[in-house]
């Protein structure tokens, strides 16, 4: 099936979100209740209190926010041109992203790819953009449709074959095969401490572009084709 897919017909993403606030003293009274609430489902298997588990409220589009979109397409002559929206309004971010997506997903061959893009980024930027106002492009309109009408590719999911006990980090599956990624910056968990104390937008948007890259090395891959070379990577700046 993967085979037959036209890499000029995906567009692969990623998103990097935080907490709405930079502490959980900074929420409103509501929302801290909401949040001691939230929490109780994870606090079972730990002692921290809602005030310590605030970190993880960036994963949940009740309590986060989208501060960075990576976005990559092959192009026709094979180069990997890659772009970002960052910004610290999130509503100009998911605008804009809305509109890239009407304009590339114009036929049902045009698909999303994302790794865990099912059971996050998909869910989270269509919540977030549903709580903004913002009209859902349609390819991420998926109430009422039936699973083979739905143009979602998941790296992690085609890396299950059907097998459902584990998840499988984009960092170990760029390792098993053999893909090169740089190791001497941030990952994932130090997000929201580069974006709430450092605001370092641009740090965080070249690490998003680098999980875009990856995972489109790891489509390649499951198609036995070779990696993509840096001279067919292209950077476009927003």
């Amino acid at each position: 099936m993967l085979e037959n897919l036209k890499l000029s017909n995906i567009l692969f993403l990623d998103i990097e979100t935080v907490p709405q606030y930079p502490t959980f003293d900074q929420l409103p009274d509501n929302f801290k209740q909401l949040w001691e609430k939230k929490s109780q489902t994870f606090r079972m298997l730990s002692e921290d209190g809602p005030e310590q588990n605030y970190g993880r409220a960036g994963i949940y589009a009740e309590f986060g926010k989208v501060i960075c979109i990576s976005c990559g397409v092959f192009s026709k002559d094979e180069v990997f041109r890659l772009t970002s929206f960052a910004s610290h309004d999130e509503s100009s971010i998911l605008r804009d992203f809305a509109s890239v997506l009407d304009n590339f997903c114009t036929s049902p061959q045009r698909l999303l790819c994302a790794h865990n893009g099912k059971e996050f980024d998909f869910p989270f930027l269509s919540r977030r953009m549903v709580i903004h106002g913002i009209p859902l492009p349609e390819v991420l309109n998926t109430p009422g449709k039936k699973p083979w009408e739905v143009n979602h590719l998941d790296t992690l999911e085609l890396w299950k074959f059907g097998d459902y006990k584990s998840y499988t980090t984009l960092a170990l599956l760029a390792a098993v095969f053999g893909i090169p990624t740089p190791k001497d910056d941030i990952d994932g968990s130090q997000v929201a401490e580069v974006y709430w104390k450092e605001n370092d937008l641009d740090r965080i948007r070249k690490y998003c572009e680098k999980d875009v890259l990856t995972i489109a090395q790891i489509m390649r891959k499951f198609r036995g084709e070779d990696l993509i070379m840096e001279k067919e990577i292209e950077f476009i700046n927003q």
